[in-house]
């Protein structure tokens, strides 16, 4: 469930710490799955940030989860990465950040809104379908085999 007090906002540089701390505990349990890093353990918040493209979850005034969201083409959002600290998964805020994307796409004029997820990441091929997004397309990209979904908006 949802917390009363959780607010999402633009990420700003003091942010990026807690960022990058919440990629390194949320991704590092599909390590063992993949035999190396997922590529959000590697990506440089800092340029996201920079670039107006990271928002971040508070949750009673700390930092537990980010989205990154880039331009992907005409009318098209990417929701490049989606992550909530371990501590607090589980209480619906990676949905919350979803439903902060698909509104974010939708304010900028989007027709679509895309995501992927590696084949390992089984627990996101369950998720995504149900929250309206389907699969679009399978790819080897930068190394990671990703499976793409697709939402009209």
């Amino acid at each position: 469930m949802q917390d009363e007090h959780a607010v999402i906002r633009s990420a700003t540089a003091g942010d990026a710490g807690k960022i990058v701390s919440i990629a390194q505990e949320a991704y590092a349990m599909y390590v063992p799955r993949m035999g190396k890093k997922p590529f959000p353990m590697l990506d440089d918040y800092g340029a996201h940030i920079r670039d107006g493209h990271a928002a971040v979850l508070e949750v009673g005034g700390e930092v537990q989860g980010f989205v990154i969201l880039l331009p992907a083409g005409s009318g098209t959002l990417l929701l490049d990465n989606v992550a909530v600290s371990p501590a607090c998964q589980g209480r619906g805020y990676g949905r919350m950040l979803i439903g902060y994307a698909v509104d974010a796409a939708r304010a900028r004029g989007c027709e679509r809104i895309i995501l992927y997820t590696n084949v390992a990441m089984t627990e996101n091929q369950a998720l995504y379908p149900h929250l309206g997004f389907a699969e679009s397309h399978r790819i080897c990209e930068k190394g990671y085999q990703r499976i793409y979904y697709a939402k009209d908006l």
